[in-house]
């Protein structure tokens, strides 16, 4: 299972790679640093949603 669904993991100032709503079909990383957590839930299947310090939103796919 990929870290990244697990909520546990990922906390603000952790590097990430995260799938946009736009890139979802692609399947496009964009990496930043996590600004806040999204998801409320502690697991999510396609991934954790954050917000990253550009202010770019999508679910987390790799932890760096």
């Amino acid at each position: 299972m990929n870290a990244g669904t697990n909520r546990k993991n990922i906390k603000p100032g952790l590097n990430v790679g995260i799938v946009l709503k736009q890139d979802q079909k692609s399947g496009k990383i964009t990496r930043g640093i996590v600004k806040r957590i999204l998801t409320k839930s502690s697991s999510h299947p396609h991934g954790i949603k954050v917000q990253l310090e550009d202010g770019s939103v999508g679910r987390v796919k790799e932890i760096y």
